[in-house]
């Protein structure tokens, strides 16, 4: 049976990978350590976090956290020289009250934090994080933005696709269809292969195993034989 061979580009959809495929969702991503990035380039009017979360969301990431110096200098850098994002870049971050201390969005642990000297008000019910882009400080704010300028999104390696809209689980449901299809019509069309490559082997061996002298071709030579000698 002959061996399908996935194309590359549908190795993503089926959850699969290789290991020249990128661990990244596209080249729009940006890779570091084991994580992909993206920054979203697009200005969205927002009654709050919840709203920015959801960009992210849609991509199978969440908002941005950030776990140690070498990352917090990984983002300013790609913040400069591809992304181009503005001065203040909302964190992936809220403050819980119930344990009076700042959470990840994406559940992952507090281990790090780059927070500028700053004032803190009576309460820090809403108030959520942000990244200065100059200077790599975070700085504390209000969490209802009305708007922003661009939203910072990170998914772990492998790719997570858990929230993936249902489009997406269907375009991976049809692409696993054509595939076993594919598998299917190739095995058939490999059988009636063999077995008409085998039908024609055997035909032409017949046709080259008999012998061009037959019984009876045998006997008239030589009744022919005996007859030119009586007739000497």
């Amino acid at each position: 049976m002959p061996r399908v061979v996935l194309p590359t580009l549908l190795l993503p959809l089926l959850g699969l990978s290789t290991a020249t495929v990128a661990d990244c969702p596209s080249s729009t991503w940006v890779q570091f350590q084991d994580s992909c990035y993206i920054f979203l380039q697009e200005a969205i009017k927002v009654e709050g976090i919840e709203d920015v979360r959801n960009q992210c969301t849609g991509h199978g990431a969440d908002m941005i956290s950030i776990h140690n110096e070498e990352e917090n200098t990984f983002i300013l850098d790609t913040l400069k020289k591809q992304w181009k994002g503005p001065d203040d870049i909302l964190l992936g971050m809220f403050y819980d009250t119930d344990d009076a201390s700042f959470k990840w969005f994406d559940n992952s642990n507090m281990t790090f934090d780059k927070w500028a000297d700053q004032e803190d008000g009576d309460s820090l019910v809403d108030t959520c994080g942000f990244l200065h882009a100059k200077t790599g400080e975070w700085k504390k704010g209000n969490c209802e933005v009305s708007s922003v300028e661009g939203t910072l999104c990170k998914a772990a390696i492998p790719y997570d696709k858990k929230y993936l809209s249902d489009n997406h689980v269907l375009i991976s449901a049809l692409v696993v269809a054509s595939t076993v299809i594919l598998t299917v019509l190739g095995a058939i069309i490999w059988f009636f292969y063999k077995r008409h490559s085998n039908s024609g082997f055997t035909t032409v061996f017949s046709t080259i195993s008999q012998s061009p002298f037959n019984d009876d071709r045998v006997l008239i030579d030589g009744e022919e034989n005996e007859y030119a000698v009586q007739f000497d």
